[in-house]
């Protein structure tokens, strides 16, 4: 591999001054690459001539990451190593970060890299880039904790936690509560390990006492870290659940529950949907009253009209005694089913096959109409052609059941996929099929 990591440092010989072809970090000559440089060198200004070159190596570079030509994107790094000597002081104090990204996914795809080559580029990147530390330092340890390494994440991230440029400014203070809450999330680790370690041990016993004030001991590390970072707007999943789930466990609701509200409440943060998804399982977990998880997963409902607990909501709606929350319970299946990453949700066509049904039994068709008429220009053609009654009944002869029901009350006998459905004759579902067209008959709303 062309060990572009070596170059930050080692000096230029005679040799290499004189010669006219690029050489590798590991001395291997690659003429190829020095014809594509000379090609853009047409006289001129030397830093013209400088400029283009870098500017050239850079495309080849990113054209070669595009093809996931790892070998040809290390020749080309070793080049554009040179932008370091830049005339262009703007391009010189930029490059360091650039030869970073580039060099750490270059290296971390390299069929032939090594924890030994990753380690080594980072480190001498820190003390070229030095503004560029910390981005650095995390991503290293990053990179560390994908090989399992938490030891030497920890200790890269310590250093890190400590280390300070020039004035202290506000994206500076970010980075460092940044570094110190994946240190948390590591720590984190270390006492869910105990955690599981303690649920073994009888609680009588001696060790169970050690254990657990060792758990107190890491915690309260941990949620110095932690805490710090979360109460800046962003999004801090990770770091959240790991804060939240360790205040539980010692039964600090009211300190969860407050975490939890800033965080989906708190308008100066980010729109995020999990954010609501975290603070309605916690609620669930409090037993919280039906109308609270109702408001909670209403907004959720606003923000992501599909996610998996829309049909959890549904039920919750179903089972309000006010009629404006039925009427929501008709809206959220119908909204579910708008995406087609859910058209083959069973679930979500037993329940709108169900709910419809009912819905048109207790005189509510101005609730169905409202609903069908922003989707009766697309949703025939989505969901109840002929090519879908075909296909469903192939894979799935319940799914498609539930589809032709809904089908019908929607667009009547005359539709194409109740009309395919109701002539297949299939013994297990028989008795489906007679109730379905009865319903149909009974029930649709163009009869």
């Amino acid at each position: 591999m062309s060990d572009f990591s070596e170059e930050l440092i080692r000096p230029t010989t005679e040799d290499e001054q004189g010669e006219p072809r690029v050489r590798s970090g590991s001395g291997m000559c690659f003429p190829w690459l020095q014809k594509h440089i000379e090609s853009i060198a047409s006289g001129g200004k030397q830093e013209k001539d400088f400029a283009q070159t870098t500017s050239a190596c850079l495309s080849f570079i990113q054209e070669a990451l595009l093809k996931h030509q790892w070998q040809r994107a290390a020749e080309y790094m070793h080049s554009y190593l040179q932008v370091l000597e830049d005339t262009d002081s703007n391009k010189r104090q930029g490059a360091p970060e650039i030869i970073w990204r580039l060099g750490s996914e270059i290296l971390y795809y390299h069929p032939k890299s090594n924890l030994e080559t990753f380690n080594t580029f980072a480190d001498r990147m820190k003390n070229i880039g030095v503004t560029n530390y910390l981005k650095i330092s995390l991503q290293h340890a990053l990179y560390l904790l994908h090989h399992g390494l938490l030891e030497d994440a920890n200790r890269i991230l310590t250093q890190a936690e400590t280390w300070r440029y020039g004035e202290k400014s506000s994206s500076q203070e970010v980075l460092v509560n940044l570094v110190q809450a994946y240190k948390g999330l590591l720590q984190y680790y270390s006492w869910y390990k105990k955690k599981m370690e303690l649920s073994q041990l009888d609680k009588d016993d001696y060790a169970y006492n050690t254990a657990s004030q060792n758990m107190l001991n890491r915690s309260w590390k941990t949620s110095i870290n932690l805490c710090t970072l979360i109460k800046i707007p962003g999004v801090w999943d990770p770091f959240v659940k790991s804060y939240i789930e360790m205040l539980e466990f010692y039964g600090d609701q009211d300190g969860a529950r407050e975490v939890l509200n800033n965080y989906a409440y708190d308008e100066k943060f980010p729109s995020n949907p999990n954010a609501h998804v975290y603070l309605y399982n916690f609620l669930k977990r409090e037993k919280a009253p039906r109308e609270k998880l109702i408001s909670v997963l209403k907004i959720l409902y606003q923000i992501v009209p599909s996610h998996k607990l829309m049909l959890e909501f549904h039920r919750l709606l179903r089972k309000s005694d006010k009629e404006e929350h039925h009427k929501l319970g008709l809206e959220v299946l119908f909204g579910i089913l708008d995406f087609a990453g859910c058209t083959k949700n069973i679930t979500a066509w037993k329940y709108l096959a169900k709910y419809l049904k009912q819905t048109l039994m207790g005189s509510r068709l101005a609730w169905v109409q409202e609903e069908w008429n922003s989707r009766k220009s697309w949703w025939p053609s989505f969901h109840f052609s002929y090519f879908w009654a075909k296909s469903n009944w192939k894979d799935d002869k319940t799914l498609a059941c539930e589809k032709a029901l809904v089908a019908g009350l929607l667009l009547g006998k005359g539709c194409k996929y109740f009309r395919y459905i109701s002539k297949q004759d299939h013994q297990v579902l028989k008795k489906k099929m007679k109730q379905m067209k009865k319903s149909v008959k009974k029930y649709s709303i163009v009869n």
